[in-house]
């Protein structure tokens, strides 16, 4: 069998019960990875265990709205801490997937994997739908890979509305990249 296993993740009340059902897949079949989210605090140690049992991560930065207990609630220690799990994904010789929309985020990618010889085939930018296809056509003619993710089914409607109550400013990061998107169409570029 050649394909490829990954399991999703949902609040940090279910992160534990994920993190065990992708452990035991793990172990029957190898090709498996994990989403993490950098929004959590345990993220780092959690990371490190995932690379340790030979997994792959998808790192997010988190859309739940989660307590200042388990989570850093400031986008910017939201975005240094996926940064630095970012770094560390790269350095870790495994293919990975990088979630995000944010270009600052996507450039230090490319920085450090330029920097320290990480080819473009060892890690892929992963994006919603929709959202900022202007850096993924961008990101795509520079040769690197770029997985759209497109929720779809019978519950993609209750799973979007779901994510959308959790955290209310997903509203406005939705609303912000088409207006964005939108407007640079509209100049031309």
């Amino acid at each position: 069998m050649d394909g490829f296993v990954r399991f999703d993740m949902e609040d940090h009340t279910q992160t534990d019960a994920t993190l065990a059902i992708w452990q035991a897949a793990h172990e029957a079949y190898q090709r498996t990875g994990v989403v993490i989210q950098a929004a959590l605090r345990r993220s780092s140690a959690d990371v490190e265990r995932i690379l340790a049992a030979g997994g792959r991560v998808r790192l997010c930065k988190g859309a739940y709205d989660e307590p200042r207990s388990v989570a850093y609630v400031n986008k910017a220690t939201v975005d240094a801490n996926y940064a630095k799990l970012m770094e560390r994904l790269l350095l870790s010789g495994s293919y990975h997937a990088l979630a995000t929309h944010d270009p600052r985020l996507i450039a230090r990618a490319i920085a450090i994997a330029e920097r320290q010889g990480i080819g473009r085939d060892r890690f892929e930018f992963q994006m919603l739908y929709g959202v900022r296809r202007d850096l993924q056509r961008m990101l795509v003619a520079r040769g690197y890979a770029v997985r759209v993710y497109v929720p779809y089914g019978h519950e993609w409607y209750p799973y979007f509305m779901r994510r959308l109550a959790e955290r209310p400013a997903n509203v406005g990061f939705m609303l912000r990249a088409i207006v964005k998107e939108e407007g640079r169409r509209i100049r031309g570029r």
